[in-house]
């Protein structure tokens, strides 16, 4: 039994939403196998089937023509099919599926030869382009010193106008403008402490809150706190109470006593 051959008009839409023409079965057998990504020895009937069903349906018209050329052509695939399935000594059956394959595999190299020799006309025209052409280095062009523009005399007013006047915003902004923002230098924490001590020595006792007020930056306010540390630490000050309100009792303790409370 021959393989029949139809032409299969717009059976298929390819990507510009055309309908696309297939020379036989298989030229649409290796489209659809493609389209699968499947070997051509492992050929699915059922699946071929449902994908052309598939591409039917969003056909805007059914060309029963077109339909039933194709269903002849599947039906002589299964009936090939069938006959290996059903009858493994069907020496006649694997013959016409192995004409069938080796019809194919020409078939798909056929195309992949025409693909190549359809690219090499464009490479050989590329080939051609380049080799007619030499790239040279380039050369440096000789430097013009001579100025050869003609200006008007209120242009060239404008100009130095223009230049005097973007000189005057290069000068350096005054010194109030950074008031605020360069910082000054850090209070001495030695200093505050000196002073700390002094104020017990005369007044005996103060409040903690009394030790700031006198303060005029933050740089003080923080020296001030530091300095109550230190001499907390080196025992020659006493912090008793809790809060903003606590009381600094200036004390010279005995070296037992500082000892003590150092341990």
């Amino acid at each position: 039994m021959d393989v029949p051959v139809y032409h299969l008009d717009k059976v298929v839409k390819v990507r510009q939403e055309g309908m696309e023409d297939f020379d036989g079965p298989l030229d649409l057998i290796l489209h659809l196998l493609s389209k699968n990504k499947i070997e051509i020895r492992d050929i699915s009937i059922t699946l071929l089937l449902d994908q052309y069903l598939d591409w039917m349906e969003q056909r805007e018209r059914l060309n029963l023509e077109v339909a039933s050329e194709f269903v002849i052509m599947a039906a002589h695939l299964v009936y090939i099919k069938t006959r290996m399935l059903l009858s493994i000594d069907d020496e006649e059956a694997l013959s016409e599926m192995e004409q069938l394959m080796a019809a194919l595999e020409e078939h798909q190299h056929k195309e992949s030869y025409e693909r190549i020799k359809g690219i090499t006309s464009v490479l050989a025209g590329r080939y051609e382009f380049g080799r007619d052409y030499l790239v040279g280095q380039p050369q440096p062009l000789p430097q013009e010193t001579t100025y050869r523009y003609q200006h008007d005399p209120a242009d060239l007013t404008e100009a130095f106008r223009r230049l005097f006047q973007r000189g005057d915003g290069n000068v350096p902004p005054p010194t109030r403008a950074f008031h605020g923002i360069v910082g000054r230098e850090p209070y001495p924490v030695e200093t505050k402490a000196r002073w700390i001590l002094d104020q017990l020595t005369t007044l005996g006792v103060t409040h903690f809150r009394a030790l700031f007020r006198g303060s005029k930056s933050r740089s003080e306010i923080v020296a001030t706190f530091l300095a109550v540390l230190e001499l907390c630490k080196s025992n020659q000050i006493y912090l008793a109470g809790t809060g903003e309100d606590s009381t600094l009792t200036c004390t010279h303790p005995e070296p037992q006593a500082a000892e003590d409370g150092g341990a």
